[in-house]
């Protein structure tokens, strides 16, 4: 989390200030906005591979008191406009489109004003998974189920107990009970009450319609700014029944016990 404030430039509300960051996902915090801020987000990875990743932005829900533009070699693109109402929505781009420059608004009035963003970067492959597939609700085929046992951050056996329409974030969350966990990358899914039972919540777009159903699914997906995102969910004795015959033709890209 990197949190510099313009307080200490008051004096000089022209100024640019530059931040160096290392990590591949965190938070930015700018108390106070003045003048402008340069974020330079600098992986630890060989400049080779910076071709092939995309950055993310989250705002904050009360992010206020500046604009959010990609800048690259002096050209600025308006990303987030100060006041902008939009919850849970993700800006992103390619590395190589630029980098962030940060420019406070001029205000009124000597409220606090924060701006921020949680960001992330991340192979575009990913990122193409979680934003820019063409039709995000339709059903995966066989192929796309079998990868994305192997590749999502989290597949478990489950069935959905409720399921939360956020009509505000245009989102629905999946209440899922959890039969058997085959992997999970963080701790979404844990153990609840004195039933020993585990559960944990699924969040995917509204208008795929998600309703409770009986039987048990396969979920898979990715962490998403410390949420877990729908992938493929096919129902479980579909998925044994792709694994099966993936598995006799010695096509199943990776081995995972499907009973």
């Amino acid at each position: 989390l990197s949190s510099p404030s313009g307080l200490t430039h008051e004096s000089h509300k022209k100024d640019v200030e530059q931040v160096y960051l290392r990590c591949s996902e965190g938070a930015i915090e700018w108390m106070y906005p003045t003048g402008a801020l340069i974020v330079n987000l600098r992986p630890n990875t060989s400049p080779a591979s910076y071709k092939h990743l995309t950055v993310c932005i989250k705002p904050f829900k009360d992010s206020a008191g500046a604009n959010i533009y990609l800048e690259k070699t002096g050209e600025l693109k308006l990303l987030v406009r100060d006041g902008d109402r939009s919850p849970s929505k993700v800006y992103c781009f390619g590395y190589d489109q630029g980098g962030l420059f940060i420019e406070a608004t001029p205000q009124q009035d000597i409220s606090r004003k924060i701006t921020g963003f949680q960001y992330e970067l991340m192979n575009k492959g990913i990122a193409s998974d979680l934003h820019t597939v063409s039709a995000p609700c339709r059903p995966c085929s066989d192929t796309e189920v079998l990868l994305a046992v192997c590749t999502s951050d989290f597949v478990i056996r489950g069935s959905i107990q409720d399921v939360t329409n956020e009509a505000e974030e245009q989102e629905s969350v999946i209440h899922v009970g959890v039969n058997k966990l085959y992997r999970q990358k963080s701790k979404v899914f844990q153990l609840t009450g004195e039933s020993g039972n585990w559960r944990g919540q699924i969040k995917t777009l509204l208008e795929c319609g998600v309703k409770p159903g009986d039987g048990d699914f396969l979920f898979t997906g990715r962490m998403h700014f410390g949420e877990a995102r729908l992938g493929c969910a096919p129902r479980f004795k579909d998925f044994q029944r792709m694994y099966k015959e993936a598995k006799d033709k010695g096509l199943n890209p990776c081995e995972i016990g499907p009973d």
